[in-house]
């Protein structure tokens, strides 16, 4: 085990932890924001860089290649939304519908089980050959401005009337449909927007590792929970204003991938990283709980001391 093998993976890990992270922000709206859970991430995640590859292929210009990727998150998300608020189906079961039937529409729309592509060939934005490079291409640095860029247009959508109705519904469904919210709408609304965001996320990934596949977004739910939860845990207490949550997803992300590598440095077998992972994910969940069960500060309450609980449950 050679610390400096670990030391030169790490530009390569905080460039895809920021990649991811952008996925996270997605997961993030409709896991916390919205309350819903939403497992169509895991298709979205390859129909992003499946859009993205076929679109440049075709000699579709970069942005819009991003745009089209974008949108067709966007779709997905759409259909989930409506499987959800039209047709009655809980979202968790509308999401895995939906992830199923983008298993299919992936192979359409690529004609292949994997699509490769090639910065030699094709202009790209993130190409993992320059993530040690000191230059304005290194994707640390594109991904980077692109995880500002994304952080910044949230925090001023939900800023707005329609943004604040979508928070709105995440926290009281009832009581916003009293105050005249559409509720289905926000909820197909954040769907579209959280899709939308994880696909962006698949094209920049598809460029960096030079291919798209169809089982690319396997798993995809689980790191962006991940990347979630130990964003909260660990900067849960100093971050409170909206933009540094985001911030805070990102971070989490990178970490991920961070305890990925030391995994791999460790000589562990990389196929029990699902495992590992679940693992790393039970624990960040547990700790909140375990926290406001188990954590008691000791107060002065009229001349005798009361225990009073300190985190989620408190006594009446």
């Amino acid at each position: 085990m050679n610390i400096m093998h670990l030391v030169n993976a790490l530009p390569g890990v905080v460039a895809q932890g920021l990649i991811w992270g952008i996925m996270a922000i997605g997961v993030y709206i409709t896991y916390r924001i919205l309350d819903v859970a939403d497992l169509t991430v895991d298709g979205t995640m390859a129909t992003g860089g499946a859009a993205f590859i076929m679109l440049t292929m075709a000699g579709v210009p970069l942005p819009l290649a991003l745009l089209g990727s974008f949108l067709a998150g966007v779709l997905a998300g759409l259909v989930t939304g409506l499987f959800h608020t039209v047709c009655g189906i809980p979202a968790i079961l509308a999401g895995i519908l939906t992830q199923l039937a983008l298993y299919s529409v992936n192979l359409r729309i690529m004609g292949q089980a994997n699509r490769p592509v090639s910065s030699r060939q094709y202009e790209l934005l993130v190409d993992q050959q320059s993530v040690r490079s000191l230059s304005l291409d290194n994707p640390i640095l594109v991904v980077a401005i692109f995880v500002a860029a994304v952080i910044a247009l949230l925090y001023w959508f939900f800023g707005t009337e329609l943004g604040a109705s979508l928070r709105a519904t995440g926290s009281n469904p009832n009581m916003s449909r009293a105050q005249g919210i559409n509720t289905n709408f926000t909820k197909v609304l954040g769907l579209m927007l959280s899709n939308g965001l994880v696909a962006l996320s698949s094209a920049l990934l598809a460029q960096y590792q030079g291919f798209a596949d169809v089982n690319m977004g396997r798993g995809a739910i689980v790191i962006g929970l991940a990347a979630v939860i130990i964003g909260e845990v660990i900067f849960g207490k100093l971050f409170h204003n909206f933009a540094l949550k985001l911030v805070a997803v990102a971070i989490g992300a990178i970490l991920y991938y961070l305890v990925y590598q030391v995994v791999i440095w460790l000589g562990l077998n990389t196929d029990d990283m699902k495992l590992i992972t679940a693992l790393i994910v039970a624990a960040f969940l547990a700790i909140p709980y375990w926290k406001g069960k188990y954590a008691r500060v000791k107060v002065p309450a009229g001349g005798a001391k009361a225990e009073v609980k300190t985190g989620g449950e408190q006594d009446a």
